[in-house]
């Protein structure tokens, strides 16, 4: 008898207990999620004023210079996702109305000790002046201009502690200009990351006075990279104080030297 009476209330606090949980799911606040995002990435990606779910949510995206710095600037618009379960994982669509034409999707897979993100192939456009956010020294040279991103078969991977990068990424910084000289525009300018065994990062001049180049790569999680900074003899003057600023002055150049 006490079966018979006991079994269907086992059923229904299982089935309240799957409701529950499931609502929980559903309804998880987005800044249950960009709160942790923001702590990982050091304060240096902010998310204000986050607003939905982790499934349908909105936030305007910022950049700082880490955890406690006062510097900060903040993207015109929201940035807008939608997240939904696949058959492999997660897919997520991700649209910056001011600087997207269309979303940008990411795929995410967790294996059995190993994580990876796929990258769809995108383009975007962002303002250079945003860049001041990330503190020194970006607040004291100021950029000015427009910065074209790129990704081409581009997906990251966690495996057992290892991270891997795969495709490529490109990044034009076009008709840049600085608070510290005179002359507008000074420049344009590319970056380009290339995956594979030793990820590689290498910085060109496509135009300008002020000549900018380098290459570097990924040693275990760090980068090592180093490049010149260089101006044309009559736009030396002009383009002192830039070169004072980006790396360690010798003579009519500046040596920049990363890790």
């Amino acid at each position: 008898m006490t079966r018979a009476t006991s079994s269907p209330w086992s059923w229904a606090g299982a089935g309240a207990l799957v409701g529950l949980l499931l609502t929980i799911l559903v309804c998880i606040p987005a800044h249950w999620v960009t709160e942790p995002l923001q702590s990982a990435l050091d304060g240096r990606v902010v998310f204000d004023d986050a607003q939905g779910t982790l499934w349908n949510g909105s936030a305007r995206l910022g950049l700082a210079g880490g955890a406690g710095s006062r510097d900060a600037s903040t993207l015109p618009g929201r940035l807008v996702w939608t997240v939904r379960p696949g058959w492999s994982g997660m897919v997520a669509d991700i649209q910056a109305d001011c600087c997207m034409q269309r979303p940008w999707r990411l795929s995410a897979q967790a294996h059995w000790g190993s994580f990876e993100l796929t990258f769809a192939d995108s383009l975007s456009q962002w303002p250079a002046q945003w860049l001041s956010g990330l503190g020194t020294p970006w607040n004291t040279v100021q950029v000015d201009g427009q910065l074209t991103l790129s990704t081409q078969a581009l997906a990251v991977q966690w495996v057992s502690g290892r991270l891997l990068l795969a495709g490529r990424a490109q990044l034009d910084a076009t008709q840049i200009s600085s608070r510290l000289s005179t002359l507008k525009p000074m420049g344009s300018y590319r970056v380009t990351l290339l995956g594979g065994g030793t990820p590689s990062l290498a910085l060109e001049t496509l135009e300008g006075s002020l000549q900018l180049s380098g290459s570097g790569q990924w040693v275990g999680s760090k980068l090592r990279f180093e490049g010149l900074a260089s101006a044309a003899p009559e736009r030396l003057e002009a383009l002192s104080n830039l070169l004072n600023i980006i790396g360690r002055r010798d003579g009519a150049r500046a040596i920049i030297k990363v890790g």
